[in-house]
């Protein structure tokens, strides 16, 4: 498994190994019913803190997307296109938030924001 860690990120370090291995589980690079590496092999291998890891599973699991069996891992559940779309949505609303406070703070308004959306896909500020 491929993580990347930038420590010079905002961006928690959990949360940059929890939004990386939910991404590869749902483009289906890691299937359902694979094991994750261990937490302890995890740390080892990003050069981190196990309850980083740790964390970073939990929070997985806590979404539904990974179970915990104890004594044996951490495995990929069977997510459904249904729930991979809702998942999505949800991290959508989340840099939807971001970029809310981003526009409230630069001054832009909501009609500046839907033409920009517009705009970027294909469409025209007159509604047509």
């Amino acid at each position: 498994m491929n993580i990347l860690i930038s420590p010079l990120s905002q961006t928690p370090i959990y949360e940059q190994i929890k939004i990386q291995i939910r991404e590869l589980i749902l483009s289906g690079t890691l299937k359902s019913g694979e094991q994750l590496p261990s937490i302890r092999l995890m740390a080892k291998d990003l050069k981190v803190g196990i309850i980083t890891v740790k964390r970073a599973y939990d929070d997985l699991c806590e979404e539904g997307i990974t179970i915990s069996a104890a004594g044996k891992g951490v495995y990929v559940a069977d997510v459904d296109a249904e729930r991979a779309k809702r998942i999505h949505l949800d991290m959508l609303y989340e840099r939807l938030l971001e970029i809310k406070g981003f526009c409230e703070e630069s001054n832009i308004s909501k009609e500046d924001l839907d033409n920009l959306i517009n705009k970027l896909y294909g469409g025209n500020n007159d509604g047509k």
